[in-house]
């Protein structure tokens, strides 16, 4: 019977790739009453303030943006716009991508669900491609009284600048339903920049309420309740809530107390807009003026403001979106996630943008069915690298890695973490050599395989190949990445903060010593060999 070896480089975690079994990582409480486990702790920025990467238990990076966390049923799930397949706004040849949902038990090993809908059909694509603004912001709440997922996202292609959704699981398929109807630039001329950015939010009562920026008074929120089936608005509302020149709401409660977060000023796409927040005792006001928390957002733009009622206490988990380039790729990306404080009075406290915030999370095993389902997941905290990523393969610029194998055998996948970025005008290459072999400029691979520009995806995720290469127990090789692409580039990503040195790479430079490689921290990448009979 043939036996499978996975030859982990990179540090891979039992989270990045669950087929591996248990790796050194602390387990999460089991008892079904909840009690508390070591504080779970987030990742967002390296100690260098590098921007993190989250990668899904699958490897691949994690690419659901301008959305949000919400908690159902002792599980919390990332919903989010994609931008994989290459949508960047106001580009029309760019293509919609449609939205995401990623589970969770812990908020730190995520698993990728899917797509809310399928966002491929020349009706979305008219909807949300890159000849329209785009479709953004999906939020989903559940309906006690109907059972049912609503899902609201933001559009520009009708008048009220909404679609509404159902389904009766949180992760879909969501079908969709009539358009709704709210108070706000119902009679507007046109479909175009009429409503945007948006959170729902549900009251103690069930009352659903829907918070948006009214564009046509130039990003003014307006809050109004919703129907009893959330699918519509009932013209119970309240305007201007912030002035001019703000957007992406966050509604809440806490204690009595209404919060609205936003961002101030508004700015598409931009990294370090201010968050500031008003307060009411009523989600229809009135509302206090303005306070700001963060000049920056930690680098990003506001998002969400998230309520997950634990056993003993709510949790607010702040989110911010860590924006690069909106004309280039999104779909790198990365996010800031940190719980709120108040003081004794409930004003919100400043936001610090701490590296690993630490979260009170309370996780009941028990109720894993997502985990039982795949049956090759568990509940942990592993103890996963830290990654980073960067466009740093074009123009015949090699990354190398060596690595060793650990029994005789075929080399039969080799899975590397790449992306690209400006649509790059050659392929990208894929070559092991023998590590002997490396001093000599005029080495040949022992295989090689280029991967055509459309097969590599916009977001970080593994790309798979299959050199079916007969390799030596303890033998040394090493895999390189490269492209002779002029416009644009491919990336990896690379763990933090530990850098190779001497490394030799064939046909460069130096005498075969690459300068590239002497800073470059590990890239990450996995192999799989089959033991010899």
């Amino acid at each position: 019977m043939t036996c499978v070896l996975l030859l982990l480089l990179g540090l891979f975690s039992q989270a990045m790739f669950a087929q591996v079994g248990h790796s050194d990582a602390t387990e999460l409480n089991q008892d079904t009453n909840m009690e508390a486990a070591s504080p779970v702790r987030l990742r967002n920025f390296t100690q260098q303030g590098d921007q993190i990467t989250r990668f899904d238990d699958m490897g691949d990076a994690v690419d659901a943006h301008d959305g949000e966390i919400a908690y159902f049923e002792g599980i919390y799930y990332l919903y989010g716009t994609s931008y994989d397949c290459g949508f960047a706004w106001q580009n029309e040849e760019a293509p919609f991508c449609g939205f995401k949902v990623y589970s969770s038990r812990d908020m730190v090993t995520w698993s990728d669900e899917g797509y809310l809908f399928d966002a491929t059909t020349p009706v979305w694509q008219t909807r949300c491609d890159g000849n329209t603004y785009g479709c953004f912001r999906p939020h989903v709440i559940f309906n006690q009284k109907t059972g049912k997922y609503v899902l609201w996202i933001n559009v520009y292609d009708n008048v009220v600048g909404f679609r509404v959704f159902t389904s009766s699981s949180p992760t879909g398929p969501f079908t969709e339903v009539d358009e709704p109807t709210l108070a706000i630039n119902r009679d507007a001329p046109k479909a175009g920049l009429n409503n945007g950015d948006h959170d729902t939010f549900i009251d103690e009562d069930g009352t659903g309420y829907i918070a948006y920026t009214d564009w046509r008074v130039k990003g003014a929120i307006v809050i109004e309740q919703l129907t009893e089936d959330y699918l519509s608005g009932t013209n119970r509302y309240v305007n201007s809530v912030t002035p001019e020149r703000t957007e992406a709401p966050g509604l809440f409660e806490r204690r009595g107390i209404y919060y609205v977060t936003y961002s101030d000023p508004n700015c598409g796409y931009c990294s370090g807009t201010g968050t500031s927040y008003r307060t009411a005792p009523s989600p229809l006001g009135p509302w206090s003026e303005g306070r700001a928390i963060s000049d920056k957002s930690c680098g990003g733009q506001p998002s969400f403001v998230s309520t997950f009622h634990l056993a003993e206490d709510s949790m607010y988990i702040y989110g911010s979106d860590l924006w690069n380039d909106a004309a280039r790729n999104e779909a790198l990306a990365n996010y800031f996630w940190t719980p709120l404080s108040f003081a004794a009075d409930g004003s919100i406290l400043p936001i610090a943008c701490e590296e690993t915030p630490a979260l009170p999370i309370r996780v009941d095993q028990s109720r894993n069915e997502t985990s039982a389902a795949r049956g090759s997941r568990s509940v942990s905290q592993p103890s996963e690298p830290e990654y980073t990523i960067e466009c740093s393969v074009v123009d015949g610029n090699a990354q190398s890695q060596s690595f060793v194998a650990s029994q005789t055998g075929l080399l039969s996948e080799v899975s590397v973490t790449a992306f690209k970025k400006d649509d790059p005008n050659a392929p990208l290459e894929l070559a092991i050599f023998s590590e002997e072999s490396t001093s000599d400029s005029t080495a040949q691979p022992l295989y090689s395989v280029l991967l055509p520009t459309d097969s590599i995806s916009w977001a970080a995720r593994n790309r798979i190949i299959q050199p079916n290469l007969r390799v030596s127990a303890g033998e040394h090789y090493v895999l390189q990445v490269r492209s002779a692409a002029t416009v644009g580039c491919y990336g990896l990503a690379y763990t933090a903060g530990k850098t190779q040195t001497d490394r030799r790479t064939p046909n460069q430079s130096e005498n075969g010593v690459s300068k590239t490689d002497k800073i470059r921290q590990t890239f990450k990448f996995q192999t799989v060999i089959q033991k010899e009979k």
